[in-house]
């Protein structure tokens, strides 16, 4: 009877243990899928700020133009 309750409690130790590890890389998966995530968005604001910078500057060069013609 010992030996079926000893077997019993690291089976259920084992088991706690597993828990933990599977709750800890989940963890670790999340945190990296939230830093892919924020770089993604960095990256498309950057972009985008280049976009509408290069579209400002491209507008007031066709505006200098313009004036010099007149």
């Amino acid at each position: 009877m010992g030996c079926y309750i000893s077997r019993r409690d690291n089976v259920e130790a084992n088991i706690i243990t597993d828990q933990e590890s599977t709750m800890a890389a989940e963890s670790v998966i999340r945190d990296a899928d939230m830093a892919k995530s924020s770089l993604e968005l960095a990256t498309a604001q950057i972009l985008s700020q280049a976009g509408q910078a290069m579209l400002s500057q491209s507008n007031q060069n066709s505006s200098n133009i313009l004036s010099l013609l007149q």
